[in-house]
């Protein structure tokens, strides 16, 4: 027994070199007329949506409350616009942009925020759950960080289907702490798995900045543990985070393995709704700061001034995501609410 184990070992190959983080320039991101209205269309389907529900929450239209994406809508724009329709993702408490980006319908996501029949969960889930696996989006999810090993789990389908589908899991900066993320990039990168783990780092772990919860500048070291390659990007350039995912992507579906991608980003509004709970964590001038940056103006400037897209282009997609974000939402508040007779529908024990 002891000969037969030395000999495993010594077959074994030779320990990879330790990875470092590769940082994403703007040089890398170049992209034709074509690309740039596909991100540009997301992002502004994800800031109308998402802007059209604060409002509804703040006037108390909407039950529940939401963790709205806005401000960070390049990077579920850069990062799901390199996947294939039957690849999968994962979602977070902040999920609406993901889901949008992949492709959600309007209509039942507000019927869903208004906790309405017609939404993706019959209007028992809200806006923390929200789901469709027709297009690949494995759910939202209320717990921190528990995405992660699902979208790991769907990459191992994958690959024992032999299918050539790709899993990305989305999560913040706080969520690197958790458990799970660690020993799902362990076996993901064990089992060089056909998955993208995109960390959405905006600088706070809810109310806590990255600071005062880890000791590192960038969530994208962590990867270094496990032997698995990672990219750091410009959150705030849709273009940006296309290009390292993509990498990231392709790197996964010819057998590469994982590769944890950190997107530099951050969310305008406060931890939950728009105003939130009034706590001051954050200073108007840091909110200002970003918002110059905002990722939907770079784009219409950079590609205005390079004359690759013309401004008219721009102002009909904001127009057409306007119209069709107002027909939904007149949908969702006309839609039925749930019948308590079907309370026990898709309860599998009771």
């Amino acid at each position: 027994m002891t000969r037969a184990v030395a000999a495993d070992q010594s077959a074994r190959p030779a320990r990879p070199a330790r990875p470092a983080a590769v940082a994403t320039t703007n040089a890398d991101a170049g992209a034709d007329a074509g690309v740039l209205l596909d991100l540009h269309r997301r992002m502004v389907r994800i800031r109308v949506f998402e802007t059209e529900a604060g409002r509804l929450m703040e006037a108390g239209t909407l039950p529940g409350f939401l963790h709205l994406y806005v401000g960070q809508e390049a990077v579920a724009a850069g990062a799901i616009s390199t996947l294939r329709d039957e690849d999968q993702i994962t979602s977070t408490h902040r999920g609406h942009g993901h889901a949008v980006a992949k492709g959600a319908d309007f209509r039942r996501m507000f019927a869903e925020l208004y906790g309405r029949a017609d939404g993706y969960c019959h209007g028992r889930g809200g806006s923390m759950h929200i789901n469709d696996l027709s297009i690949g989006m494995l759910g939202a999810n209320g717990i921190v960080g528990a995405g992660i090993p699902i979208a790991v789990g769907a990459a191992f389908a994958g690959a024992y289907r032999r299918d050539g589908t790709v899993a990305m899991a989305f999560f913040g900066d706080g969520a690197s702490n958790i458990g799970s993320f660690h020993e799902a990039a362990n076996l993901a990168a064990v089992l060089r798995l056909p998955v993208v783990l995109v960390c959405e780092n905006n600088g706070y772990a809810e109310f806590t900045p990255q600071a005062r919860h880890m000791l590192l500048t960038d969530v994208a070291d962590r990867a270094a543990a496990y032997g698995m390659p990672s990219e750091i990007c410009d959150g705030m350039d849709a273009a940006a985070v296309r290009a390292a995912t993509l990498r990231a992507v392709e790197r996964a579906r010819s057998g590469g393995g994982p590769t944890l991608v950190e997107a530099k980003t951050y969310r305008y509004y406060d931890h939950q709704g728009v105003k939130g709970l009034r706590i001051p964590y954050r200073t108007q001038q840091e909110i200002d700061a970003w918002k110059e940056r905002d990722a939907i103006k770079l784009l219409e400037s950079g590609a205005t001034a390079a004359g690759t897209v013309a401004p008219e282009r721009f102002a009909e997609i904001w127009a057409q995501t306007r119209a069709e974000v107002a027909a939904a939402i007149a949908f969702a508040a006309a839609s039925p609410e749930p019948d308590p007779a079907d309370i026990a529908r898709d309860v599998y024990s009771v």
